[in-house]
């Protein structure tokens, strides 16, 4: 009989103090700090890339890699250059290629792509960059597209 009076007393116990503690006022008390959290930072990756709204070959790279590709650099490439007079980056993405053609600025590019049969090619612009997929996945190619036709990193950008 104890032991019954005993837990239905720690049950009155619980629900008082459940009762208490949803009657309270979600306000804190006025003698509670206040606590500020310092304002959020932005960090920014330090690296000798440059972001001028150009591309460069150090933010291809980056801007693929972060696109998911695993970028193999090919040296001595002998690939035809698609007609373009520039000698282009050339990189293995999984079983593919591309060819990553790097101008002064987006008017050299103009005149040069002008004489390149584009219909034959397919070339993927974006301001001072022309590249070339050569592959047979068109998942892959599409990527590939939309990570470059993002555009360069503007200036002031975060790295």
């Amino acid at each position: 009989m104890k032991t019954k009076r005993h837990s239905a007393g720690i049950e009155l116990l619980f629900f008082v103090g459940f009762l208490v503690s949803c009657g309270r006022d979600s306000a804190p008390a006025e003698s509670a700090p206040i606590v500020i959290a310092p304002p959020a930072t932005v960090t920014q990756t330090v690296s000798d890339c440059p972001n001028t709204g150009q591309w460069a070959a150090c933010s291809v790279e980056r801007r693929l890699r972060q696109a998911g590709f695993v970028l193999k650099p090919v040296k001595d490439d002998t690939s035809s250059s698609a007609g373009l007079s520039i000698k282009p980056l050339v990189y293995t993405i999984g079983r593919a290629r591309v060819q990553i053609f790097i101008y002064r600025d987006g008017a050299a590019l103009a005149k040069d792509i002008a004489h390149v049969d584009t219909m034959r090619v397919n070339v993927i612009r974006s301001g001072n960059l022309a590249a070339i997929y050569l592959g047979d996945n068109p998942q892959q190619a599409e990527r590939l597209s939309l990570a470059i036709t993002a555009g360069a990193p503007q200036p002031g950008s975060p790295r």
